[in-house]
């Protein structure tokens, strides 16, 4: 096996492109490493890109935010501008695995692993967040939700690698909110998760909304049904009420030992009103 840790970006890319065999990104190697070490994979190569400085940082634009693909968990909730931005996509970040785990992992490595239940990916999805992806062709930017096309499976070609995440830019009077049901308490992977985006006006009329799911279907889904359910509304019970049909309607879960697909189907709904419920309250709404 070959390691390598460039400290650019084109250098990386150069790496991927070039490999004979197997290659691998290491952002911040929660997952990587211990599908190795459980001898589910044998690297060709593995590019570590935390030697990228522009890949370790955290920006606060004009448009948005730039999260490096380097930068982990953590560090996001130590962003005081993110977290008041969108507090959502920091909570799903940190309740990915434990806080050593937290230290290391990144939600860039969170969404190209391409995991069905992966917390941050639906509230990345809620929020319009896109992924900027440097390859031998040059950089392209895509949706999130663009990435994942099947469990353990995603969109990036060879030579590829996702260099940051964009969120957009905290509209006036939005909210949004991302919640998970588990078995236990903390440290445990999603039976069915939640994101929800919102914006209301002076009067709290919600006026757009971005509605996502986790591990109901074997990639997330990003529920326009359910987000038109609720956009007029001053989110009273009739407006809940349909958007935790839809959110159920639009359930393709499997029957495993963490949940049945009639439960799946069931909580998506409950946990799609209380997400927005949250994110009513966020932003502004009484």
């Amino acid at each position: 096996m070959q390691y390598e840790a460039p400290e650019t970006t084109k250098a990386a890319v150069s790496l991927l492109a070039k490999a004979k065999g197997s290659a691998y990104v290491l952002a911040g190697g929660s997952d990587l490493l211990v599908r190795m070490k459980g001898g589910f994979i044998e690297p060709d190569l593995i590019v570590d890109i935390k030697r990228i400085k522009a890949m370790r940082e955290v920006k606060k634009t004009a448009s948005g935010f730039s999260i490096g693909a380097a930068v982990p968990c953590a560090e996001l909730g130590e962003n005081k501008a993110l977290v008041k931005a969108w507090p959502g996509v920091v909570e799903a970040a940190n309740l990915i695995g434990s806080k050593q785990v937290q230290g290391r992992c990144t939600i860039s490595g969170n969404l190209c692993n391409a995991g069905p239940a992966a917390d941050s990916v639906p509230a990345m999805v809620a929020a319009g967040a896109k992924a900027v992806i440097q390859g031998p062709k040059g950089k392209r930017t895509v949706p999130v939700e663009a990435i994942p096309v099947g469990p353990g499976k995603n969109s990036l070609k060879k030579g590829e690698l996702v260099e940051a995440i964009v969120l957009p830019a905290r509209k006036p009077k939005s909210g949004d909110a991302y919640l998970r049901f588990i078995p236990r308490t903390e440290m445990d992977i999603a039976v069915v998760s939640c994101g929800v985006n919102l914006t209301i006006d002076g009067k709290g009329v919600v006026t757009a909304a971005r509605v996502a799911l986790g591990a109901v279907a074997p990639t997330v889904l990003l529920v326009e049904a359910a987000a038109k359910a609720i956009i007029g509304s001053k989110l009273d019970d009739a407006a809940l009420d349909k958007l935790g049909a839809a959110a159920s309607a639009a359930c393709r879960p499997i029957d495993d030992k963490r949940g049945t697909i009639e439960f799946r189907t069931k909580v998506a709904a409950v946990l799609a009103k209380r997400a927005a419920q949250i994110a009513y309250t966020r932003a502004g709404g009484k």
